[in-house]
């Protein structure tokens, strides 16, 4: 699993993590805003008049209304990255990082108006008589090149292919693995429900749900998405309001660690100005999705006979999704105090390195100050290679256990909840099975966990660490007026915020399977999809963020190129649209550029 870490993380370095991406990514956002003319504000209260059905007409074609189209849109973007994915970003870059995902949030607002605008303009009525429509369409019948001897190059066509496969790729690493990976732990950390079981009865479920095509998909989500906020909302305004006297405090914290980093505090040992902006805009993005090119897929199926009225309906989606929802999870987080504060927690394999020597501590400023350097990478500390014994659980080599970003107290060693004595192998301080039968015996420890919720790795550590993703927000959760209640407050939250994502990225795979093969092949990319939910929900959850980062850039990429050389037909669609509205209700006062 390391290996494989290690190998996903190297792409992403490239991509994704890289800061190229994140300053594309924002730059698009800022450059649209300005040559829009900050249509995030000027026209958000017309969003909400169409949603209602101001600007509609009967003729209007299309499979939903504007609000199913919005709710499946934010079925697809309001999941896990508003529970596990704002909880991992303040871990990783400190509370900047909340900063720096409603920085993203409010630009991605323009570009997600400006990306559905041209994907519902371009979308295509299929031979059964619903709507295909999504970057990929606007990429192939718009990004051609035409030489100046006429000759016609066909590179909006290699285009939409790549944002095609790379939407299939992403329907997985987005919509599918994180989702059923967080909904599984949760249950299991809450009721203590085994990943085997919440994984095989969820995907049943969705496999029923999603052969019923976007008409069953928009008619759950509509119910889904507003029952699911209200009860989140319900659970972290109580948390915030409980710990009123740490609100001011946490805004300080938001602010005043923007051009400073974040300082090594508790069990927290500091993150630089850059990993927090990376970070931030990172975890904005796979919130929001704006600019991914996801929601363009959910809009096209709308009734609708001018593209910008659609685009407007989504420009709600950014603002409601990371500007209210992420601003929840982010203050609860702050406000409760988990965030730099050790728990007791199971440890994840690939959150764990060992370093050679057992000198180190977090108590002085001294020692905290040599672990933050090692924790940003400005001083690295040796690492551990060789055998680490262990004497009933506990670590007997001279070693120093490193989770989650955090100095790791209280260490026991466990093989399938007993305590476990021999030895472990350390190579460069990841942690190695320790020999050939003890793994094979693992591996059947493993099956049987699987039915039993027993460990699903044979050997696993456990101690006092700090944590992250979604179990770091379900502890927030319980520093309220409702104790631990408030951990199921997340969980339900959780799985039905998740599932309603995995519901709706089915359908994006579906349109882009069937642009690149034709829908004869959706139901073996459904079977796949179904099957791939339910082994998700026991696999380690940090190589799913991590695959989740590089299908993310993968579709991102090509889209905000495509957008920005259509710049200019995005203006003139939005003046001819103000014409029409200006025509049609006369007494109203509309935007004049």
């Amino acid at each position: 699993m390391q290996a494989i870490n290690d190998f996903l993380l190297e792409i992403d370095s490239y991509i994704g993590s890289s800061p190229w991406f994140v300053y594309f990514l924002l730059g698009t956002g800022i450059f649209f805003t300005l040559y829009l003319f900050f249509p995030q504000f000027r026209y958000l209260k017309y969003s909400l008049k169409i949603v209602m059905g101001k600007f509609d007409k009967k003729e209007d074609e299309g499979d939903t209304s504007h609000f199913q189209a919005l709710t499946t849109a934010l079925s697809g973007t309001v999941g896990t990255g508003n529970i596990a994915g704002v909880a991992l970003a303040v871990h990783l870059g400190g509370p900047a990082a909340l900063f720096w995902m409603l920085v993203t949030a409010l630009f991605g607002m323009t570009t997600k108006f400006v990306e559905v605008t041209l994907s519902h303009k371009y979308r295509d009525k299929l031979p059964d008589g619903s709507f295909a429509g999504g970057p990929m369409y606007y990429m192939k019948k718009r990004l051609d090149i035409k030489t100046p001897s006429g000759k016609l190059i066909k590179t909006g066509s290699w285009i939409a292919v790549i944002f095609a496969f790379a939407t299939v790729l992403s329907s997985f690493g987005t919509g599918n693995l994180p989702q059923i990976n967080s909904i599984a732990s949760s249950l299991f950390t809450t009721f203590r429900l085994p990943h085997f079981v919440t994984g095989l009865v969820l995907a049943i479920i969705l496999g029923f749900v999603i052969i019923g095509g976007i008409k069953r998909i928009a008619r759950v989500t509509e119910k889904l998405v507003p029952a699911m906020a209200i009860l989140y909302f319900i659970g972290a305004i109580s948390v915030i309001l409980y710990n009123y006297e740490n609100i001011w405090p946490s805004l300080q914290a938001v602010f005043g660690h923007l051009f400073t980093g974040t300082s090594a505090t508790g069990g927290f040992l500091g993150a630089t100005i850059a990993f927090a902006f990376n970070r931030g805009v990172n975890r904005g993005l796979f919130s929001n999705e704006a600019g991914q090119g996801s929601a363009p897929i959910a809009h096209a199926a709308a009734r609708a006979h001018e593209p910008v009225s659609e685009g407007l309906v989504a420009l709600l989606e950014p603002f409601i999704d990371t500007i209210v929802i992420c601003s929840l999870t982010g203050f609860a987080l702050l406000s409760s105090g988990v965030w730099n504060t050790k728990h007791e927690n199971r440890f994840q394999v690939s959150d764990i390195q060992v370093l050679a020597g057992n000198n180190y501590e977090d108590i002085t400023d001294v020692g905290r100050r040599v672990l933050s350097e090692h924790i940003i990478k400005k001083k690295t500390l040796p690492l551990f290679t060789g055998e680490m014994e262990v004497h009933d659980g506990v670590i007997t080599s001279p070693v120093t256990v490193i989770h989650a970003r955090s100095l790791a107290d209280s260490v026991t060693v466990h093989l399938n909840n007993s305590l476990y004595s021999g030895f472990i192998t350390v190579q460069n301080g990841q942690l190695r099975l320790p020999s050939t039968k003890q793994k094979e015996q693992s591996i059947q420890d493993w099956l049987k966990g699987l039915f039993t919720g027993d460990s699903s790795e044979g050997i696993y550590l456990d101690g006092v660490s700090l944590m992250h993703s979604a179990s770091l927000t379900t502890v927030a959760f319980t520093k309220s007026w409702f104790g631990d209640w408030g951990k199921y407050i997340v969980s339900l939250g959780l799985l039905m915020f998740a599932f309603s994502s995995a519901i709706s990225w089915s359908y994006y795979g579906d349109r882009a399977v069937t642009f690149l093969w034709g829908s004869k092949y959706v139901i073996w990319y459904h079977m796949l999809y179904v099957i791939g939910f339910f082994i998700a929900s026991f696999v380690d959850t940090t190589i799913i963020w991590t695959l989740s980062g590089i299908t993310i850039a993968l579709m991102t990429i090509p889209n905000l190129i495509g957008i920005l050389i259509l710049h200019k037909e995005v203006k003139t669609e939005v003046k001819d649209f103000w014409v029409e509205y200006k025509r049609r209700f006369p007494e109203e006062h509309v935007p004049r550029r």
